[in-house]
């Protein structure tokens, strides 16, 4: 412990790279010969990190990172990396993690190109905490304006599923058998229409349906099930006058409207408690980043996931270190089933988890994953924590579409239960690991499941790994 708090672990950083090449080359700036004029200030004074790192060019990368941003750790650094955190970023760290030898605590401000972006980070967060209370009140006219844009939208919304109805008629008419013939091009159409509409939601979900054509042995029972949800969804939407709360909230996120997370942080009630980093995933849809960071509250024994997201092939800024505890506000989404979150205040800089959250058995999960499908229908996986449970490998490689996937099971210590690991996994090498980690030993496992199957994102040997 030193005037700065207790510095992170190499792993605390190492788990922010956004890949692993980008860890390798952190790892090789971690030393002080690259850098120059490292500093740290101390988390009382708004923690932060600074230095310039020599490159291949003649001026240094000016490299800073805030530790203490209530989104989690922020950095800026002036090389041309689209990775974030960059590797510059990542090798600065792994140095001040090191100790006060490398980056000593300053005694001055930081030099001012670090001071000003600190500034203007901190103005954006003070902004974004005062929320639109800080500003000026709205007039009649602005309450006005806005009831009237969500009228429209809510009518194009309406034409859109009227549409999509006839459309979902049409096929069940001619027979599931008949979409075999069909071109993508139908749908495509169909979901850029949906688009139009302002509907996100459903054009998300009218892909899906275009996905399945002659894809696995099951392809008429999928399509059909995944017409029935979309019929549900759009009965929901033209009679959600009619449902509880809590569901009409629900099917409006379904169909792609979201509330506004300033909004929802200056007018939710906030959830306090420490919140455990479980797993943070990043997925690319060539557009579009998107992060999922899951968290579970030692005290309220909830689970929440947090979504972040980056343009162009950005890596998103909000980012907490896996295995991590942090006690902060979470405001929850409104919903039959709240699981997605905001992140508020943080009251207190991140802290080793004392161990894993309390965990079930394979029947547990398959209760608590139907429980919230009662609520959530179009719910596509659940968050489980599976105690005692042993990766079983498939016994000889399996048929595609994914060999080395397909046929993995997370199956119970005492017998008689397992979970399928969802083919659609992307990589069989965190199953490998786990494997490893396990060597046929009960262990416990941080998964999504769903009706695809299981998804494992984190282990404990006995700290908590990502998978």
């Amino acid at each position: 412990m030193n005037p700065q708090g207790e510095r992170w672990t190499a792993e605390t950083v190492l788990a922010l790279a956004p890949d692993a090449a980008s860890r390798k080359a952190g790892s090789k700036l971690a030393v002080p010969g690259p850098w120059a004029g490292a500093g740290a200030r101390p988390e009382g004074g708004g923690g932060a990190v600074w230095g310039e790192c020599s490159g291949s060019g003649s001026t240094p990368y000016r490299t800073v990172v805030d530790l203490s941003g209530e989104g989690g750790p922020g950095f800026n650094c002036s090389c041309p990396s689209r990775k974030f955190p960059c590797k510059h970023a990542l090798g600065l760290l792994l140095l001040w993690a090191a100790g006060e030898a490398a980056v000593p605590v300053a005694q001055d401000a930081p030099p001012g190109w670090a001071g000003q972006w600190l500034d203007r980070r901190r103005q954006r967060a003070e902004r974004a905490t005062a929320g639109p209370g800080a500003a000026a009140p709205a007039t009649p006219a602005d309450e006005e304006a806005a009831r009237r844009r969500g009228e429209r939208r809510a009518a194009r919304i309406s034409a859109g599923v009227t549409e999509l109805e006839q459309r979902l008629t049409d096929l069940l008419r001619g027979g599931l058998a008949a979409a075999e013939g069909t071109g993508y091009g139908q749908w495509d159409e169909t979901a850029a229409r949906m688009v139009d509409a302002q509907a996100p939601g459903l054009a998300s979900r009218v892909r899906e349906l275009a996905s399945l054509r002659g894809s696995g042995a099951d392809r008429a029972g999928r399509l059909l099930e995944e017409c029935a949800l979309l019929h549900t969804l759009n009965q929901g939407w033209l009679r959600r006058e009619e449902l509880p709360d809590p569901l009409a909230a629900t099917v409006r996120s379904r169909v792609g409207l979201t509330t506004d997370a300033a909004a929802l942080l200056a007018s939710g009630p906030p959830v306090r408690d420490h919140w455990l980093v479980l797993a943070q995933r990043d997925s690319d849809d060539g557009r579009l980043v998107t992060r999922r960071i899951w968290l579970h509250g030692r005290g309220s024994g909830r689970a929440a996931l947090l979504l972040s997201y980056g343009a162009a092939g950005r890596t998103p800024e909000l980012s907490l270190p896996v295995g991590l505890s942090v006690d902060a506000d979470l405001v929850y989404y409104p919903a039959a089933r709240p699981l997605r979150a905001v992140l508020g205040a943080r009251h207190a800089p991140p802290v080793e988890s004392p161990g894993p959250p309390p965990g079930g058995s394979v029947e547990a999960a398959l209760s608590a994953y139907g429980e919230a499908l009662r609520d959530d229908p179009w719910l596509e996986a659940w968050p489980v924590v599976l105690e005692d449970v042993i990766p079983v490998p498939p016994p000889a490689p399996a048929p595609s579409p994914s060999p080395e996937v397909n046929g993995w099971q997370l199956a119970d210590a005492e017998g008689g239960s397992a979970l399928a690991v969802d083919p659609r996994t992307r990589d069989s090498q965190g199953l490998w690991q786990l494997a490893s980690i396990s060597g046929g030993a009960p262990v416990t496992v941080f998964a999504e499941y769903g009706h695809g199957g299981a998804v494992p994102l984190a282990t404990w040997g006995p700290e908590l790994v990502a998978l």
